[in-house]
């Protein structure tokens, strides 16, 4: 199924990366070199401390979004360190990642936490940009469909059938991400077709075409217009390119 959004989305995940005074500098330099447009949705995930800073730095700037890059599934209770998604939307977010390959390979995060993540953010009205991908051990054993479809109808099973129209997608190939080395276009629209044809399935050819999924791994200001044209791809997930705001504009404008 051929499918082109009429908005791409552009997202900038900073890890663990900018405390609140480098946030200010970065968007005092970035809202300049980008200017609002009405043909792109942007996002900018800093990291939690950083959000408030971000909230003000881009308050006369609504076309930028911000979220947070993970939340707990509980909504309050004994997890130290951990943020809720109604305390994550009070604090001025409007989107959180959820089972970013990070956060599945460092942390340990399961295939059923990520959609009860993803369940916690939707009735905080958050929404949710549901990360999926390969190793590539697994790639290279040929499971690339098994793996995404496992993590996808993960999330898809913990959210009632009329909240799908809410998310957001990410096909991260995990080793691609800060590893320099991108999928081709060709891969990331042969991924972004597994994961299509799944929704396809579960929700009908509509509502699986209004879905926005994003690619996202090693994407930099060089290779972001021909990953933007590659069928089937809505967006952008990018990791270390957008710390730079200049650089994160040019990716913006691709």
């Amino acid at each position: 199924m051929s499918h082109r959004v009429r908005r791409p989305v552009i997202a900038g995940n900073w890890k663990m990366n900018k405390s609140p005074g480098e946030t200010t500098a970065f968007f005092r330099e970035f809202l300049r070199a980008h200017q609002p447009r009405e043909d792109r949705t942007v996002i900018v995930f800093p990291p939690s401390l950083s959000l408030a800073a971000a909230r003000v730095a881009a308050l006369e700037r609504p076309d930028v979004g911000l979220g947070v890059q993970n939340i707990h599934w509980e909504a309050s209770g004994a997890f130290t360190g951990e943020v809720s998604a109604g305390m994550a939307a009070d604090a001025g977010a409007s989107y959180v990642l959820a089972g970013h390959s990070e956060r599945r390979h460092i942390f340990g995060e399961t295939d059923e936490q990520v959609g009860r993540k993803v369940a916690a953010a939707l009735a905080a009205r958050l929404v949710p940009v549901a990360c999926v991908g390969e190793t590539l051990d697994e790639r290279r054993a040929d499971r690339l469909r098994d793996v995404l479809l496992r993590q996808l109808d993960a999330v898809l099973d913990a959210i009632p059938a009329d909240a799908a129209e809410k998310l957001v997608l990410a096909y991260e190939p995990v080793w691609a991400i800060g590893t320099g080395v991108n999928a081709t276009p060709a891969d990331a629209s042969d991924a972004h077709r597994i994961l299509r044809d799944r929704l396809a399935e579960r929700y009908g050819a509509s509502a699986a075409g209004e879905l926005p999924i994003l690619y996202g791994g090693s994407v930099k200001p060089d290779n972001a217009a021909e990953l933007l044209a590659a069928d089937g791809v809505d967006g952008l997930l990018v990791g270390g390119a957008s710390l730079d705001p200049a650089g994160f504009a040019r990716i913006i404008a691709a």
